[in-house]
């Protein structure tokens, strides 16, 4: 469902791995955005997207750092969004938090 929403003709695809999504943005300048999804069917544990610690950001860069490194995208423009799906009764409720957190 969330990688679906998120290959939108403004979002292309290009692969799964250690971060959820990764994406090209054509719209933000063609920049690629690494997206983590967090889901919960309730509260018990707190808001999706308070899941995202500062330790899980971290290891989120480094993996970023890896991908574009690899693929010799260094430098290229880059951007962490988090999308948290909400299952509850009824259909479930999606936000989009673009620029989440930034690489250091």
């Amino acid at each position: 469902m969330t990688a679906r929403s998120r290959t939108s003709p403004s979002c292309h695809h290009f692969e799964r791995n250690e971060v959820d999504l990764v994406c090209l943005d054509p719209d933000g300048g063609g920049e690629l955005v690494f997206v983590e999804v967090k889901a919960r069917s309730g509260m018990d544990f707190g808001a999706p997207e308070a899941s995202i610690t500062e330790e899980k950001q971290e290891s989120l860069i480094d993996v970023a750092r890896a991908y574009l490194h690899e693929r010799r995208f260094e430098g290229a423009p880059a951007r962490f969004d988090v999308v948290t799906v909400m299952l509850r009764d009824g259909p479930p409720e999606v936000s989009h938090y673009e620029n989440a957190f930034w690489m250091m």
